[in-house]
């Protein structure tokens, strides 16, 4: 990032302001049955400031980084605050005052990977992906990753320089059984830099072992019966209906434009052994995903227990809901792009592990599935959802049964959560989430597996 020290347009602050300098840097790669198909590297990086006058906001941004930059797109801002606020029949109190100072920037290990290497490292996990499986039709590679680095300062007098690293390896993997293609989907990577999770392409192969021994099973696998069945949703899906189905429902902004949850404050929602939070940057004292130490409001990020014991405990706030609904801010204001103003964001939401084993859970079922990875899938405010499941088996008088071909489930988020009677005791973390409302977001998403009713679509 350019060296550029905001604090030094500190002066330059009439109002409540914001003054954030971002750069994002984009790597993308794709190998299609041995192809390179695409092979891209962006970078988008710019100022931008927010401010606030009794009520009302100001934004602008440029991509131009310098001195005198900084000091119009502050008069911009102010201008187009000030503006709004004399249309405006909005008369706010000030914004709740923070005052914080964070870095949080890790260190790159020394082998700075070049693109050549990239690309001959996703070259080598290819071909030993077809000597090793010759009974695939296809194979794809994707190669991501993503540099999110942001300096912000505010009027209040918090700071921040971070830096979210993310590097992930997408596999999808296909075969035909009785001329029906069938592919199975997996990523690996997360939280870091390429050297710290990619060692050499052999290291991989175990993990894409499974996977195609997974795929295989899926090529004799069956439908389920539709209906309303007992099942095991494993912590990928787990985690896409905590955050799809209930925390977009309590992101402060959808819960004043009328959300589910907005009639639901401090009522059962759920099963009282469901917890449910949106953790900050650790949980149960280990790292998660997408560390937020302080948002793009300079607001100190705090976890937000969301449903506790079943009752819905908490909304997601920036400074201006907090203020509105009298409570305390979250820290979960944050921004994609330089261009881009805070919303409210997840960051890392899950489900709390309870005390089950998921054996036991099996074990408890004499018919129903066990439903693990998700794919594609939507919900809406009302907390109702439909995802499709890539993965998933039979479970039969307490045992694993055949494989599962792609399915959905559906149903409403609340209505789910009440039937949960079983949660495992072990929280795994999704590391590929992106979340996008009107803009993307790296998220976090994970849990424990739950065991409950739920909607099964059939063939």
């Amino acid at each position: 990032m350019i060296d550029l020290d905001l604090r030094h347009s500190a002066p330059d602050f009439k109002h409540y302001t914001e003054l954030r300098l971002q750069e994002n840097l984009e790597h993308r790669l794709n190998l299609v049955n041995g192809s390179l198909m695409f092979n891209s590297r962006t970078m988008k990086s710019g100022l931008s400031a927010r401010t606030y006058i009794n009520g009302s906001w100001g934004f602008a941004s440029n991509p131009v980084i310098d001195k005198q930059t900084v000091k119009s797109v502050i008069k911009e801002a102010g201008s187009n605050a000030g503006y709004l606020r004399r249309k405006s029949s909005l008369g706010k109190s000030d914004l709740p005052s923070s005052r914080r100072k964070a870095v949080d920037v890790p260190k790159e290990p020394k082998k700075h990977f070049t693109i050549a290497e990239l690309v001959a490292f996703l070259t080598g996990l290819d071909r030993m992906i077809m000597a090793r499986f010759p009974k695939l039709t296809s194979r794809s590679l994707s190669l991501y990753s993503i540099s999110m680095e942001k300096k912000l300062i505010t009027s209040c007098g918090s700071e921040l320089h971070s830096l979210l690293p993310r590097i992930m390896i997408y596999v999808d993997l296909t075969m035909e059984y009785k001329k029906e293609p069938i592919s199975l989907f997996d990523l690996y990577g997360g939280y870091g830099f390429f050297g710290q999770h990619f060692t050499s392409p052999d290291a991989l192969m175990p993990a894409i072992g499974k996977q195609y021994q997974a795929l295989e099973q899926k090529t004799r696998g069956v439908y389920p019966k539709a209906g309303v069945h007992t099942c095991i949703l494993d912590a990928e899906l787990g985690g896409i209906l905590a955050h799809e189905a209930v925390g977009h429902t309590v992101e402060s902004d959808l819960v004043r434009s009328g959300s589910v949850a907005g009639d639901c404050w401090q009522q059962l929602v759920a099963s009282p052994i469901v917890s449910l939070a949106d953790f900050a940057h650790t949980a149960l004292g280990k790292p998660c995903p997408v560390p937020v130490r302080i948002d793009d409001e300079g607001t100190v990020a705090e976890d937000a227990m969301i449903i506790e014991n079943g009752i819905l405990k908490s909304y997601l706030h920036n400074k201006e809901s907090a203020m509105d609904f009298k409570m305390p801010a979250t820290g979960n204001a944050r921004a994609f792009l330089d261009s881009d103003e805070a919303l409210v964001r997840m960051r890392n939401t899950a489900i709390l592990p309870g005390n089950h084993k998921i054996d036991d859970m099996i074990a408890s079922i004499d018919e129903g599935y066990y439903l693990i990875r998700p794919g594609n899938g939507q919900a809406d405010a009302t907390g109702e959802f439909m995802f499709a499941v890539t993965m998933g088996y039979e479970i039969k008088k307490g045992k694993l049964g055949r494989a599962l071909k792609d399915v959905t489930v559906s149903g409403v988020a609340f209505d789910f959560l009440k039937t949960v009677d079983m949660v495992s005791d072990e929280l795994s973390w999704c590391c590929g989430g992106f979340c996008g409302k009107k803009q993307p977001m790296i998220v976090g998403m994970g849990g424990p597996a739950v065991r409950g009713r739920i909607n099964v679509g059939g063939r």
